[in-house]
C-alpha cells in the first residue's frame, strides 16, 4: 500500500511539473538599457520574479488561459500585457519613464507657486505672515518677488509694466472682482483675505494657462484649505484692533471662521500722521469656509467674506487752501462656492460660482458719488488623464458685471452691463521626463463690446540637468476696459497683450535659482483726449506699448543654520502711449530696477523668530511743468528697511512686534504741482510722500487647541 501511494505522489508531481508553463523575457528602458530589479508577476496570482542585471526574468506558473502580465519599476510607467499564458515567452519589454515623478520636468515659465501641491515653492503661505514689511498681507509678501514693482502709495500688484487692474485674483479657481480694501491717496490698500484660510497659491507674472482670462499681465490663484488639521480657537489683541477665529470639525464636515475689528483712532493719537482725520479708519470684517467631503470622494467648499470700512480725512494739497477732503464708506460681500470630484476613469470635474456686491459712498470735497457693483462668475472645468503622458482640460465660464454710479444724489447717473462668455481647451503633453509642453486656446465673446476674441497659449519645458530646466512660453491675452471708461463709453474694444517668456530654473536642497526674460507687446489700449476722465471725453483704442525685462530670484534655506533668505531683482524697460498721454513714455508707476532682500532667522535660545526685509527701487517718472516735455523727470530712489520679532511666550502664546521703514527714509513718490504759475512763471510743487515715516505694530496672539501645540506663528 505504501509503495502504491509513493508511485501516485511521484506521478502527480511529474504531471504538475510538466503542466507548468515558463514565462520569460527581458526588461529594458526605451534606449535598450537593462533594468535590474523590475517586478514581474501575473495579476491575481503569487507567480512572478524580478529581473536580473541583464534585465532577464523567468518563472513558472500552472495557470492556463488568458492572463495579464504586469511589469513595474520605480520612476517608470507600469507595463501590462493580456494574452494566452502560452504566448508569454521570450518577451521584449521596454518601460517608459514615468513623466509624473517628482524629478520630472514642469512647465513653469512665468509661474511662481507655493503649497503642498507645488513641486517648487518660491514663496510659502507661512512667508506671507512672517515677512517683515508685509504686515500679514498676501500682496505685501508677493511684492518681494521678481516681476513686481514697488508702488507703496498704492499697495496693489503692479506686474511687469502693467497696471494693477491687469492682474486678477482667483479663489479656488473662481474670480474675485474687488480684492482690495478702499484707501485714500498715498495710503496703500490691503488685500481683503486672511492668509490662514489658504493652503497655497500660484502667482503668474505672465504666460499663464488658457484657463484664465481677462488679465493682461498676471493672475494670483489662491486655494483654500481642503481639511483643517484640528479644532482650534485663535485670539488676537493688536495695537490697531482685535480678532478671533475658530475651526470646528465633525464627521465629513468642517467649518472655519475669522473675524476682526480695526480702529486706528487710538494708534493715531499716539503716532499722528500728516493727515487730518475727521473719522479715522474703522473696519469690521469676517471670513468663513465650510467644507464637506462626500462619500464618493467629492469636496464641496463654501467661502464667504464680508467687510465694512469707513473713514473721513483731509489731506494737505497745494491746490486747496483748506486741504483735499475724502471720505469713504464701503461695504463688500463676496461669496464663493466650489465642488470638485475625481472619478475612476481618470476624469476630474471642478465647478464653481462667485458673487460680489460692492457698495461705496464717496465724498470728494463737496461732491458725493455712490458706486454699486454686482458681479457674478460661473465656471465648469473638466480634466481628463488620457494617458500618463497626455492630459486634457476643457472648461467654460460666464462673467457678468452690473455697474451703477450716481453723482450728487442722481444729478448724473451712469451704468452698464458687462457680460463675457469664455471657453478654453488645453492639453499637457509629457514627451518624457525631460520634455513637456502645454498647448491651449481661449475663446471669449463680449456681448457689450460685440467682440469675439481667440487667444492661443503655448509653453514648453526641457530638463537640462538633474536639478535644472529651461522653459519657454507664448500667449495672447485680452481684457475688457476698466469700469472708469465703460461707465462713459461702451463703444470700445478689449485691450490686448502678447507675452513671450524664456525661463531657467535650478532647484536643489532647499535652494532655488530662477532667471527669466520676457517681452510684452500692448495693443488697443484706451486713450482719451481730456485732462481727466469725463463723460464728454473722446475714447478710442488707439493706445499701444511694450514692456521687456529680466527677473532674477534666489532663495536659500540651507547655507545658514536656522536661517532662510531670498533675493529678488527685476529690470524693467517699458513705455506706453495710452490714457491722455501726448506721446509714448514710461508710466509713473514703473521703476527701471527693483531689488528685494528678505531674511528670517530663528534664535532657539530666545525662542524668537527675527526677520528683516529691504525693498529698493530706482526713481519713477513725473512731469515737471517748469521744463519742456512729458514725464520728463524722475524721483529719487526708493528704499525701505523693515523689521519684525515674534517671541514665543509659551507654545501657544506669541508676542509680536514689527516696524516698517525702520530708518525713517523719506521716500518721494512724485510731485503735486500748482495748477497756476507764480509771478515768475514758475509752478510751485509739493512732494507726494507717505502719511507716516514709520509704522509700528504690536500684537498678542493666543491659540487654544486640543494638542496644545498649535500657534499663530504662521498668521503673523
Amino acid at each position: 500500500m505504501e509503495k502504491t501511494l509513493l508511485i501516485l505522489v511521484i506521478f502527480f508531481n511529474n504531471f504538475l511539473v510538466n503542466a507548468q508553463t515558463t514565462i520569460s523575457g527581458k526588461v529594458t528602458d526605451r534606449k535598450g538599457v537593462p533594468i535590474l530589479g523590475a517586478n514581474i508577476f501575473l495579476e491575481g496570482t503569487y507567480d512572478g520574479a524580478s529581473s536580473n542585471e541583464r534585465g532577464d526574468f523567468s518563472f513558472k506558473t500552472s495557470e492556463t488561459g488568458e492572463k495579464t502580465l504586469t511589469v513595474s519599476f520605480i520612476s517608470y510607467e507600469t507595463y501590462s500585457k493580456t494574452a494566452n499564458i502560452y504566448t508569454l515567452k521570450n518577451l521584449k519589454i521596454k518601460l517608459k519613464e514615468d513623466v509624473n515623478t517628482l524629478d520630472a520636468v514642469e512647465v513653469n515659465a512665468g509661474i511662481l507657486a507655493s503649497g503642498d501641491n507645488a513641486k517648487v515653492s518660491v514663496l510659502k503661505p507661512l512667508d506671507v505672515v512672517t515677512t517683515a514689511g508685509a504686515l500679514g498681507d498676501f500682496v505685501g509678501a508677493l511684492q518681494t518677488l521678481p516681476g513686481t514693482s514697488s508702488v507703496e502709495e498704492d499697495g496693489r500688484l503692479f506686474v511687469r509694466g502693467g497696471e494693477a487692474e491687469e492682474t486678477q485674483i482667483f479663489i479656488d479657481g473662481i474670480r474675485v472682482f474687488t480684492p482690495y480694501t478702499p484707501a485714500a491717496g498715498n495710503i496703500p490698500v490691503r488685500g481683503r483675505f486672511s492668509p490662514f484660510l489658504f493652503k497655497g497659491f500660484a502667482f503668474s507674472t505672465g504666460g499663464y494657462s488658457a484657463e484664465y482670462g481677462q488679465a493682461l499681465s498676471g493672475i494670483l490663484a489662491m486655494n483654500t484649505i481642503d481639511e483643517p488639521a484640528q479644532e482650534k480657537t485663535d485670539i488676537s489683541f493688536m495695537t490697531v484692533g482685535l480678532g478671533v477665529g475658530n475651526t470646528q470639525k465633525w464627521g465629513r464636515n468642517s467649518f472655519s471662521i475669522n473675524t476682526s475689528y480695526i480702529n486706528l483712532a487710538p494708534y493715531q493719537k499716539l503716532f499722528p500722521d500728516r493727515n487730518q482725520w475727521n473719522k479715522p479708519v474703522q473696519s469690521m470684517s469676517g471670513e468663513m469656509v465650510y467644507r464637506y467631503k462626500t462619500k464618493s470622494s467629492g469636496l464641496l467648499k463654501l467661502y464667504g467674506a464680508f467687510s465694512d470700512t469707513k473713514f473721513d480725512m483731509v489731506q494737505d494739497d497745494i491746490n486747496y487752501v483748506d486741504g483735499f477732503r475724502l471720505g469713504i464708506e464701503n461695504r463688500n460681500l463676496y461669496f464663493n462656492g466650489s465642488y470638485k470630484k475625481r472619478f475612476d476613469n481618470n476624469l476630474k470635474v471642478l465647478a464653481g460660482v462667485s458673487y460680489t456686491n460692492d457698495f461705496s459712498n464717496i465724498h470728494i470735497l463737496e461732491d458725493n458719488i455712490q458706486d454699486t457693483e454686482n458681479s457674478f462668475h460661473a465656471k465648469v472645468k473638466l480634466q481628463k488623464k488620457v494617458s500618463s503622458s497626455v492630459r486634457l482640460s476643457f472648461g467654460t465660464e460666464y462673467f457678468l458685471t452690473l455697474f451703477d454710479e450716481k453723482f450728487n444724489n442722481s444729478v448724473f447717473s451712469y451704468d452698464f452691463s458687462n457680460d463675457i462668455f469664455g471657453t478654453f481647451l488645453e492639453t499637457d503633453i509629457y514627451f518624457s521626463k525631460k520634455i513637456a509642453s502645454k498647448v491651449g486656446v481661449r475663446i471669449e465673446n463680449s456681448e457689450m463690446l460685440n467682440q469675439f476674441t481667440i487667444s492661443p497659449r503655448f509653453s514648453l519645458a526641457y530638463k537640462v540637468g538633474a536639478n535644472s530646466q529651461l522653459s519657454l512660453a507664448y500667449g495672447g491675452y485680452y481684457q475688457n476696459p476698466n469700469n472708469q471708461y465703460l461707465k462713459f463709453s461702451q463703444m470700445l474694444k478689449a485691450e490686448e497683450a502678447t507675452h513671450i517668456i524664456a525661463n531657467y530654473q535650478y532647484v536643489k536642497d532647499k535652494q532655488i535659482f530662477r532667471v527669466e526674460g520676457y517681452h510684452k507687446g500692448y495693443d488697443n489700449l484706451v486713450k482719451y483726449n481730456t485732462a481727466i476722465i469725463l463723460p464728454t471725453s473722446d475714447f478710442t483704442n488707439n493706445g499701444l506699448g511694450f514692456a521687456r525685462g529680466l527677473d532674477v530670484f534666489w532663495r536659500d534655506g540651507k547655507s545658514i543654520k536656522n536661517t532662510e533668505y531670498w533675493l529678488s531683482y527685476s529690470y524693467l524697460d517699458t513705455e506706453r502711449d495710452y490714457r491722455n498721454y501726448p506721446q509714448s513714455a514710461t508710466p509713473s508707476f514703473a521703476s527701471d530696477h527693483n531689488l528685494s532682500l528678505v531674511v528670517k532667522h530663528f534664535v532657539q535660545k530666545w525662542k524668537s523668530q527675527l526677520g528683516i526685509s529691504n525693498s529698493f527701487a530706482t526713481g519713477r517718472t513725473y512731469t515737471n511743468p517748469n521744463r519742456v516735455g512729458f514725464l520728463n523727470e524722475k524721483t529719487s530712489n526708493y528704499n525701505s528697511l523693515s523689521f519684525n520679532w515674534a517671541y514665543l511666550i509659551s507654545q501657544q502664546k506669541i508676542l509680536y512686534f514689527s516696524i516698517n521703514n525702520l530708518l525713517g527714509t523719506r521716500n518721494v513718490f512724485g510731485y503735486n504741482y500748482k495748477t497756476t504759475p507764480d509771478s515768475n512763471g514758475i509752478f510751485d510743487r509739493q512732494p507726494i510722500i507717505p502719511a507716516v515715516d514709520r509704522f509700528f505694530f504690536v500684537g498678542f496672539f493666543w491659540t487654544i487647541s486640543d494638542n496644545k501645540k498649535e500657534n499663530q506663528l504662521d498668521n503673523l
